[in-house]
């Protein structure tokens, strides 16, 4: 491959992308991977799905783009319409962007603009924990916790108060609801020890993604902060950016605990990587009251554009035609059986965690240590690259605040079949073979 002028993040040189269908994609030498993490956690229809390409060249034939200051969009109220509808009604507003850290930063401006419309503008701060990540952008990066990416721009962004996360895996208490209080209650001083009256919203993942290999929360601790939020005036905002439109086996992952938001983050699956698309969801009365101080004071040029709109309404719509819901709850399952056999057969493997098609591995030097490996060995890029010459794509990151921590994530697409994950898996075994042998 020859140089080119784009730049992303240094690494070795990748193959050039020819066609895909389905879990599958080719590149221009012929060579075939098996898409196991959706590409960023976003394709989860797989790819060519022929009701998404067919309402969107359908769209195409009519308007590809109008403005939202100049006309309304019947495809944007539809998408609105049924977003509402898979909340059960519990949120009613939306508000559409184009991407993850825009819909992040969109909720952000939101829930501020609702508290200074209310006279409240010395709410000025945000509480998020650490590890998370929110975004690129400089408002989310402030609520990310993950310390390489904050590092260069630590002057520039302003940082949430960062509270820990749970952890079920290293917790050090004697159990896990003596760790979900613990966890609670240094939230709670954290909190406290703000200037009163000055925290916006708490912002959260319901299930971790990238930052944190699918880390869980527990319906104990997510009705504890929605406890707080409520003792200390503040909103509760979740990021489904990764978790939303179905990966974890419910429409959103709150859903599992029936703890619902104030505001709603979603991005990724909306457009399930067809089209850039991506919203908040807010309860009436917050959108309400910024609504008759004039409006909210915020857009992008995309936000709302009919052929975004068209792919989000056939996304979501071939979900309900096709039973996606069902076969992630069944299959979630028999993912995680077979992630839970290799973990049986291979020492390095310390954690497996998630729900649905989200699922997460940890690399450790052993499990009876728990112990990461050495940093410099760079484990989370090393079995990536393994498992891409196998022909398999899985999504590394590190889960101890990006310093340490390997991990990887196995998130196929939410169509996949058992005998596609059976295929995923003898990938993942050949893989984690090859890695085995090359441990320090």
């Amino acid at each position: 491959m020859t140089s080119n002028a784009l730049f992303y993040q240094a690494g070795a040189e990748l193959p050039l992308i020819s066609h895909a269908q389905g879990i599958y994609m080719w590149d221009t030498l012929g060579k075939r991977y098996i898409d196991g993490c959706s590409g960023a956690i976003t394709c989860s229809l797989g790819h060519q799905h022929p009701a998404v390409t067919a309402a969107m060249k359908a769209q195409l034939d009519q308007v590809a783009f109008s403005y939202r200051t100049q006309f309304e969009s019947q495809v944007a109220i539809d998408l609105g319409d049924a977003l509402v509808a898979l909340t059960e009604a519990q949120l009613h507003k939306v508000f559409f962007v184009g991407s993850g850290s825009e819909a992040v930063e969109s909720a952000m401006k939101l829930a501020r603009q609702y508290f200074y419309d209310r006279g409240e503008p010395q709410r000025q701060r945000f509480v998020s924990l650490r590890p998370s990540y929110h975004g690129s952008t400089l408002g989310a990066l402030g609520l990310t916790g993950y310390e390489p990416l904050e590092r260069p721009y630590e002057d520039l962004i302003t940082p949430s108060v960062k509270v820990p996360s749970p952890d079920f895996y290293r917790f050090k208490e004697a159990d896990i609801e003596t760790h979900v209080e613990a966890v609670l209650s240094q939230t709670e001083a954290a909190m406290a020890a703000q200037p009163e009256d000055s925290i916006v919203a708490f912002v959260l993942e319901p299930v971790g993604g990238a930052s944190t290999g699918a880390r869980m929360l527990n319906k104990r601790y997510v009705e504890g902060i929605r406890t707080l939020c409520d003792r200390f005036g503040c909103l509760l905002i979740m990021d489904e950016v990764l978790s939303g439109l179905g990966r974890t086996g419910e429409w959103f992952a709150w859903q599992h605990w029936g703890v619902c938001p104030d505001i709603l983050v979603l991005a990724k699956g909306m457009g399930a990587g067809y089209y850039p698309v991506a919203g908040i969801l807010a309860k009436g009365d917050l959108v309400d009251q910024v609504q008759n101080q004039g409006g909210f004071m915020h857009g992008h040029t995309y936000a709302g554009n009919p052929l975004a709109c068209t792919t989000g309404l056939a996304v979501i719509r071939a979900m309900q035609n096709e039973g996606i819901l069902d076969n992630v709850r069944e299959l979630g399952i028999y993912l995680r059986q077979q992630l839970d056999q290799l973990k049986a057969r291979y020492d390095f493997i310390g954690d497996v965690r998630g729900i649905g098609f989200l699922q997460g591995v940890e690399l450790v030097q052993s499990q009876g240590s728990k112990a990461p490996f050495p940093a410099e060995f760079n484990a989370f890029s090393k079995i990536t690259a393994i498992a891409r010459e196998k022909g398999l794509l899985i999504y590394p990151r590190r889960c101890l605040n990006g310093v340490e921590g390997d991990h990887f994530l196995v998130t196929p697409p939410l169509n996949t079949t058992r005998a596609e994950i059976d295929e995923m898996m003898t990938l993942l075994d050949q893989a984690l073979a090859e890695f085995s042998r090359i441990l320090p």
